[in-house]
């Protein structure tokens, strides 16, 4: 017959390993500032603890270092928006699977007067070049984020190489970028989500937007389990396909910041 003594001392050591498995539940998403930055993990991760479980960690950071992150096996998944980049990720053997999960825009804005005329733009690439014929100045994340990429990308595309005093790289994310840019009355390329979520405007509004170069996808990636054995890989998988799920994706709809819809949807 046991004692008083083990009985207790059984109940706890029940207790503890219970407690340690439900510290485990947990998973390292290693993401984007605009989806911190907009509200969206705010309202969707909570949603997905709840019917699984699962808790989620998020880093935060440019797409750039999100990669690096995650190719040190730091983090047990991805959650990111650069196409481009996720491919060769998982040419290179680092990820296994990739899904489109939502999509949004990105826009320019600038000064409300807007001194380079971009307003009059039809096309992303004359609103950059006017920017640099009339050497406005311009906030550049310069980050390596998605945000930065895509915004090279469509320097090139405009033949435009930015340079000079006008054009300023500062090494930080979506919100500080925005910070900076309404400090200077400078234009600055950003996803809209964030612009939408941004509290503090000053005098910048967005003046140009709609080309279809604006398109924003975002994909979560599984981790290869063959490179990263010491990964949640079973937790993180739960987390993939449900971003893909009618649930997934309906808390992704049913997120709004000021009464606007900032990510749609992949299933739509």
């Amino acid at each position: 017959m046991q004692t008083t003594t083990t009985v207790i001392a059984s109940l706890l050591g029940l207790s503890w390993s219970a407690s340690l498995l439900a510290a485990d539940d947990f998973i390292t998403l290693a993401s984007t500032t605009s989806t911190e930055n907009s509200g969206l993990f705010s309202a969707i991760i909570p949603v997905f603890t709840e019917q699984t479980g699962i808790e989620v960690r998020v880093v935060a950071v440019g797409t750039g270092q999100a990669f690096e992150i995650a190719r040190r096996g730091d983090a047990d998944t991805l959650l990111v928006h650069d196409t481009a980049g996720e491919e060769q990720f998982i040419a290179a053997g680092y990820a296994s699977e990739r899904l489109d999960v939502m999509y949004n825009d990105f826009v320019i804005v600038g000064p409300n007067d807007d001194p380079a005329g971009i307003t009059a733009s039809e096309r992303v690439a004359d609103a950059l070049a006017r920017i640099a014929e009339n050497t406005s100045p311009f906030a550049s994340r310069g980050d390596d984020s998605g945000t930065n990429r895509t915004e090279q990308r469509l320097w090139e595309d405009a033949g435009v190489a930015p340079q000079g005093k006008w054009y300023r790289e500062l090494g930080s994310g979506m919100g500080p970028t925005l910070n900076t840019a309404a400090g200077m009355n400078a234009y600055t390329f950003t996803d809209r989500a964030t612009w939408v979520a941004f509290q503090n405007p000053q005098d910048l509004a967005l003046l140009f937007e709609g080309d279809d170069a604006l398109f924003n996808q975002y994909g979560s990636l599984l981790l290869s389990e063959e490179h990263y054995p010491h990964l949640k890989h079973d937790l993180a998988a739960q987390w993939h396909q449900w971003l893909v799920s009618e649930a997934g994706q309906q808390a992704i709809a049913d997120f709004t910041v000021n009464d606007q819809q900032l990510f749609f949807p992949n299933a739509e």
